[in-house]
C-alpha cells in the first residue's frame, strides 16, 4: 500500500500548491486513518492552512480485485475515481446537502500516477464521536441530517445505479434494485460461506430466506438519492455544526430502504430521528439480511489482503455473521 513516500511526498506538493496558492508552501503530509478504497491525507502549509487529499490508485486500494470492478453500471462496483466522485458532489451539492468544497481536481496524470482531489478539511469531529462524547450536542447535527437525508430522499429518477451512470442517461445492470441486491447477497453467502464454517453449515437456511424476502417484495419504478453506506464516521461536524457527508463515490439513485437499513445498523437507538414514514417493510426486511451478509462477507474479503486494521475489521465481521444467522433462524 502507498505510503509517504517521496514521490508521493512531491505529488501532493505540487497538487497543494495549485491548489492552495497565494505563496504557500506545503510542510506536513498526514495521512489519515479509515480509507480502503483511497488515500486520504491531511496538507498542512507553512502558514497552518489544511486541506485533505483523496488519491485514486491502485496501490491506495485494500481491496483485492475482482471481476467486474471498474463496471460502472453495475451499481456495487466500488466506482474509483475522480469521475463518480464528481458526479456524486455535483447532485449532492446541488440539492443543498453539505459536502466538503473542491479545491482542485486532477486526473492527468502530470503530478504523478493517481488521480487527485483536494477538498476542504472540515476541522470538526465526527457524528460518531460526537454522539460517544455528548448525545445532547449531537441532536441537532442528527436533526439537520435528517433535512439534508429529506432533500436526498425527494430528489427522484425513473432509473437506479450511481449518479455517474443515471444523471448521463445510461442504464445499469439488473431488472429491479431487489433483484441486484438479492443476487449480490448470494454472491456474498457463497464467499462469507467459503471462508467461514458457521455460514457454510446455514447456507441453505440463509438462501432460502433471501428468496422469501424477495418473494414479498413489490415492483417500484422510481427511485431516490442514497450515500450508500452513510455511517456516522461518515458524517463530519463542522464549527456551524452542520452535518458535511464524506466518502461519497458510492451515491447512487436506489431504494431508500437500503439508505436506511445502513444508518439503522449503524446508529442503533440514535437513528430514530432520522427514520422517514413509509419505508416497505418487505424491501427493508430483504435488504437488512443482504446487508448483514455484505458486511460479513466484504470485511472477511479485505482480510484476504493486507489490510492493517485487522482486529477491528474481523470484530464487524463477527458481529454481523451473528446477526445474519439470527435473522435466517
Amino acid at each position: 500500500m502507498a505510503a509517504e513516500t517521496a514521490a508521493v511526498q512531491a505529488e501532493l506538493a505540487a497538487a497543494a500548491q495549485a491548489a492552495l496558492g497565494g505563496g504557500r508552501r506545503l510542510t506536513a503530509v498526514q495521512r489519515l486513518a479509515g480509507g480502503s478504497k483511497k488515500g486520504v491525507y491531511r496538507l498542512v502549509m507553512d502558514d497552518a492552512t489544511t486541506a485533505i487529499a483523496y488519491r485514486w490508485c491502485a496501490a491506495e486500494n485494500y481491496w483485492p480485485a475482482a471481476e467486474g470492478d471498474d463496471d460502472l453500471a453495475d451499481p456495487f462496483s466500488p466506482g474509483l475515481g475522480l469521475d463518480v466522485f464528481e458526479a456524486a458532489h455535483a447532485r449532492l451539492d446541488g440539492l443543498g446537502v453539505r459536502v466538503p468544497a473542491i479545491r482542485l481536481v486532477d486526473r492527468s496524470g502530470a503530478r504523478g500516477p493517481a488521480e487527485l482531489a483536494i477538498v476542504e478539511d472540515v476541522r470538526g469531529e465526527s457524528l460518531e464521536s460526537l454522539l460517544a462524547r455528548d448525545r445532547r450536542a449531537a441532536a441537532p447535527v442528527l436533526e439537520r441530517l435528517g433535512g439534508a437525508l429529506a432533500a436526498m430522499r425527494d430528489h427522484r429518477a425513473p432509473g437506479y445505479g450511481k449518479v455517474v451512470v443515471v444523471d448521463a442517461g445510461a442504464r445499469s445492470h439488473g431488472s429491479s434494485c431487489e433483484q441486484v441486491v438479492l443476487d449480490r447477497a448470494r454472491r456474498d453467502l457463497a464467499e462469507a460461506a467459503a471462508r467461514d464454517p458457521r455460514v457454510a453449515e446455514a447456507r441453505d437456511r440463509l438462501a432460502d430466506r433471501l428468496s422469501a424476502l424477495a418473494e414479498a417484495v413489490r415492483p417500484r419504478a422510481e427511485y431516490a438519492l442514497v450515500h450508500g453506506e452513510l455511517g456516522p464516521d461518515h458524517v463530519l461536524v463542522d464549527p456551524a455544526g452542520r452535518p458535511v457527508v464524506i466518502d461519497i463515490e458510492g451515491t447512487m439513485y436506489f431504494d431508500v430502504e437500503w439508505e436506511h437499513v445502513f444508518l439503522r445498523i449503524r446508529l442503533h437507538d440514535d437513528y430514530r430521528p432520522l427514520e422517514p414514514a413509509g419505508l416497505d417493510e418487505h424491501r427493508f426486511a430483504l435488504y437488512l439480511l443482504a446487508q448483514r451478509l455484505s458486511l460479513t462477507a466484504g470485511p472477511l474479503r479485505l482480510l484476504d489482503g493486507d489490510f492493517p486494521h485487522r482486529a477491528a475489521m474481523a470484530g464487524i465481521a463477527e458481529y454481523n455473521l451473528n446477526r445474519a444467522l439470527e435473522l435466517a433462524r
